[in-house]
């Protein structure tokens, strides 16, 4: 066999091999549950086809102008001197420019649309939200390596595992214990970021039953690679079976439990809480579930009342629990009523008591 037979059999197994992998494939991106999802991935769509307008005539014009004036060729026009063409300007700059125009309408609209931090005006297409509805609120809390979702309407915890009624809109209250990670559930929407001591917020639906995969895409250290959970989409039945599982096999997510959850571990196995301390995502968020920390908010108040200048740098220790690694924190008696009159009187700068941390 010669060497071009065999280089066109390599070439059409390759192509038949790949083919019949990709037959198998389930673009989730391209065929999600969500109506977000679903929204975003016909985004995609327009753009690939608005681009491919123009990239794929250039890519048969090569191949076409390559055979048509080749050196063989003899019947080819031959115009050495020929340098300009305004109807061939046109077509150039002409085209891509109503390409690019199209594109940046399409993406304008498209990202008001599909703001995460907008809430839903509809379930699915042709379906609005319906009056009576209350979206389910689910605080999620990205740990080093692991996920904590908080259900406050329902008084649940779980950790790698969440669930969801389909064609009920959900809000999402986010944010991370140390680092930055990104929450994103293919299926359900486009991801959005986590961060410490800030909340983010994302607005999603399911409309199809089933288990589907979530994960962090954002690099966050060791055990990135394995923190990754389970999102169930139930019907309202099953959702409700859920939670009286949670409520009846769960344990209390206290904050000594939370801050012993907060310590950095992977492969954690996923687990459900029966009761939450309220106001635990606030306080994370806050970065004070150990209560001799003051709460973000709290030291914010107080430098808006003047703070302490130098003499704030003398209550700093280190914390006792949690996360070690933390850093430095101030007392919550650094703001107590009798601190803060003892403040006054050496100092005319207005202070602010009674700050005490929750």
């Amino acid at each position: 066999m010669s060497m071009s037979l065999m280089r066109r059999a390599l070439q059409a197994v390759v192509a038949i091999s790949a083919a019949a992998v990709l037959s198998g494939c389930n673009l989730q991106v391209l065929n999600p549950a969500g109506d977000i999802a679903a929204r975003q991935g016909n985004l995609i769509l327009v753009a690939t086809a608005l681009m491919l307008i123009v990239i794929v005539p250039v890519i048969a014009l090569t191949f076409w102008f390559a055979w048509r004036y080749r050196a063989s060729n003899t019947q080819a026009t031959y115009k050495p001197d020929w340098d300009h063409s305004t109807q061939l300007e046109l077509v150039i700059w002409g085209v891509p420019l109503l390409i690019i125009i199209a594109l940046g309408a399409v993406t304008w609209i498209g990202t008001h649309l599909l703001d995460p931090y907008r809430p839903l005006g509809r379930i699915a297409e042709g379906r609005p939200v319906p009056a009576e509805v209350k979206p389910l609120e689910v605080q999620v809390v990205a740990l080093d390596w692991k996920w904590l979702f908080v259900y406050p309407e329902y008084g649940v915890a779980s950790v790698n595992q969440m669930a969801a009624p389909v064609d009920r809109p959900i809000t999402f209250r986010l944010t991370s214990s140390s680092t930055m990670n990104a929450f994103y559930v293919p299926a359900l929407a486009g991801m959005i970021y986590t961060m410490p001591a800030m909340e983010t917020k994302l607005h999603a639906v399911m409309n199809k039953e089933g288990d589907y995969e979530g994960f962090s895409s954002h690099y966050s250290g060791e055990g990135f690679s394995h923190m990754r959970f389970r999102f169930h989409a139930l019907s309202d039945q099953g959702f409700d079976r859920w939670i009286a599982e949670a409520r009846a096999g769960g344990k209390a997510l206290s904050r000594a439990e939370y801050l012993q959850l907060e310590v950095p571990s992977a492969r954690e196995p996923s687990r459900l809480y029966a009761s939450v301390d309220p106001g635990l995502f606030d306080a994370v968020v806050n970065r004070c579930v150990d209560t001799d920390r003051l709460c973000m908010d709290q030291m914010m108040a107080y430098d808006a009342m003047g703070g302490r200048g130098l003499d704030s740098a003398d209550p700093l220790q280190r914390p006792r629990r949690g996360n070690l690694a933390a850093g430095a924190f101030v007392r919550s008696d650094i703001c107590t009523v009798e601190t803060a009159q003892a403040a006054t009187l050496t100092s005319p700068v207005p202070t602010a008591g009674g700050l005490k941390a929750p």
